[in-house]
């Protein structure tokens, strides 16, 4: 299955609700959602009312689509969280929320994930000083995230410096926006994840 390379505002109307895929753009009144919160298509306003196995289905396809996950690798994700111990649904939003890309997206570092996918692949970031261009790669409590110096003056790193003060950082990182750093304090617990996700309904999903 190919990247999705469709509007991404037609992937929060048909979740109906925001994914924030958009960076600024979401948070704004020109959001699509907030014109017309149904469902794209012909009869989106009048879709029935969903059934159990729909509501499991678009919880995962909402999740997977926030995180900017492919279906194979969203599934590999799911098998390996349901092998641990815990929570089968709260270790894959850990895992998920352990990306390098989801790391840069929530410390400010890119206005969406899309941006901070772009970023890594680029080669713009620093893995305990060595280049990580994967945007999957998982970091690890204790790992300390950087942009490389020759790319500290592009205007989305000038924009994070300048407007750190105003997005909440997650409790589990900790940020040094004169440097462009993050650190990893430890991996995230479900309490310090604010998606508005239903892991529950993913687990049954893939229970069936």
């Amino acid at each position: 299955m190919a990247r999705y390379t469709g509007a991404d505002c037609k992937l929060c109307r048909r979740e109906k609700t925001k994914l924030f895929l958009k960076g600024s753009k979401c948070e704004s009144a020109k959001c699509p959602i907030e014109i017309r919160p149904y469902p794209p298509g012909e009869h989106g306003r009048g879709r029935p009312k969903e059934s159990e196995y729909q509501l499991q289905l678009r919880e995962k396809q909402k999740t997977r689509r926030i995180y900017g996950v492919l279906e194979k690798q969203f599934h590999n994700y799911y098998e390996e969280a349901a092998g641990k111990s815990g929570k089968s649904g709260e270790v894959l939003l850990q895992i998920l929320e352990s990306r390098l890309d989801n790391v840069v997206y929530r410390a400010g570092f890119a206005q969406s994930r899309d941006a901070a996918r772009q970023q890594v692949r680029h080669g713009h970031i620093l893995v305990n000083g060595k280049k990580v261009d994967i945007p999957s790669y998982r970091v690890r409590e204790h790992d300390i995230i950087e942009v490389r110096e020759t790319k500290r003056n592009l205007l989305p790193y000038e924009v994070a410096r300048a407007t750190a003060g105003d997005r909440t950082v997650p409790p589990w990182l900790g940020v040094v926006p004169e440097k462009l750093r993050i650190l990893v304090h430890q991996l995230p617990v479900r309490q310090q994840i604010d998606t508005q996700v239903q892991e529950q309904l993913i687990v049954e999903y893939y229970s069936k």
